[in-house]
């Protein structure tokens, strides 16, 4: 018969798993609150372009229709399969844009006829975030102007501070 030493080191004690266990959770409370603030950081990177697109294809649209800006963001997107981009739907942004929400931010565009003619003098696009302290922190704004400003916490007008360009 021959003799066979017991095993030892077989598994993992109690007090082994803890260890590693709470090792992997301060890990973690430190890496998910910066993957929250990158993916807000991210989300609001993605209004102040698209807020500057809403501008260029202003400028577009009122230079190609010259009936004035667009009535609604609905006008600036896309035109139905095979029929050719109007004043309606001029095909200029993509069909997410023209609903209005992009990325966690809310878009609200004001059109407004100053002379009563029907056509859209000027305009203001305003960015909120759809889940503050989730998706955003900062509210902005932008008229025909271009200059896109923001304010932290609370809505932006055109008295706040300006993204430097």
């Amino acid at each position: 018969m021959k003799f066979r030493p017991r095993r030892q080191g077989h598994g993992f004690s109690l007090i082994e798993l803890l260890i590693v266990i709470a090792i992997i959770l301060t890990i973690s409370a430190i890496a998910i609150p910066r993957l929250l603030r990158s993916r807000m950081v991210a989300n609001e990177s993605s209004a102040v372009a698209s807020l500057r697109t809403l501008c260029t294809v202003q400028v577009t649209y009122q230079s190609t229709y010259q009936v004035g800006y667009a009535p609604t963001l609905a006008a600036l997107g896309p035109q139905a399969p095979g029929t050719p981009p109007s004043a309606a739907n001029a095909g200029l942004i993509d069909v997410v844009l023209a609903g209005g929400t992009k990325s966690g931010y809310v878009f609200t565009y004001t059109p407004v006829d100053s002379n009563g003619d029907g056509q859209m003098d000027t305009f203001s696009i305003t960015a909120a975030p759809f889940a503050p302290g989730q998706t955003g922190d900062r509210y902005f704004f932008v008229d025909q102007s271009n200059v896109i400003r923001f304010n932290n916490g609370a809505p932006a007008t055109v008295a706040s501070t300006p993204i430097p360009p």
